[in-house]
């Protein structure tokens, strides 16, 4: 039977990932201006924050059940160094840049008003790519990465991120297509 640390570390995982999922899902959704008219944008707003913190939250959690499980090798130079894991370095490299790139755009948005809007949308555009590596990582590392239960959610989490993307590039493109058509 396994620890109760190795349950904690791969539900923490999974479920942080399915937030980091929702998060992007709700925040494309909101800047595409397609949640409809029932609820105020503010609340779609709080919603979306509220998701990337608890994503980050239970991310956190994830990290530190890893650093607790003595059977998984992980040391604090492999939490916050990409590469330094002995045994799977990439597939770990890929959490720890995915987790710095989540927690940039986390932290970015409460003093968002302060910054330059381009640069707090660089810095937030990276938990796209924060995201997609976060898949990689959870289809590389652990025990249930093979199991076809896995692949089907994580391939699932990975279909509904690139619709709502999809809804929000397209919507630009169309934003674009009507501008140049009034000029």
């Amino acid at each position: 039977m396994q620890s109760a640390m190795w349950y904690l570390t791969r539900s923490t995982g999974i479920v942080g990932t399915v937030l980091a999922v929702a998060a992007l899902v709700w925040g494309f959704l909101f800047s595409a201006r397609a949640t409809g008219t029932k609820l105020r944008p503010n609340w779609w707003l709080d919603l979306h924050n509220w998701l990337g913190g608890l994503a980050l939250v239970f991310i956190g959690v994830h990290v530190i059940a890893s650093w607790l499980d003595a059977n998984s090798g992980i040391g604090v130079p492999q939490i916050f160094v990409p590469g330094t894991s002995d045994s799977a370095a990439w597939p770990i490299a890929w959490g720890v840049i995915a987790t710095y790139l989540l927690s940039i755009a986390v932290f970015t948005t409460w003093p968002r008003r302060l910054r330059n809007r381009r640069w707090w949308r660089v810095a937030h555009l990276g938990s796209v790519v924060g995201l997609a590596l976060g898949l990689v990582h959870s289809y590389q590392t652990g025990t249930d990465a093979s199991s076809n239960v896995a692949r089907a959610g994580l391939v699932a989490l990975a279909a509904i991120a690139v619709y709502a993307l999809g809804l929000r590039v397209f919507g630009q493109l169309d934003k674009l297509r009507s501008r140049g058509r009034q000029a």
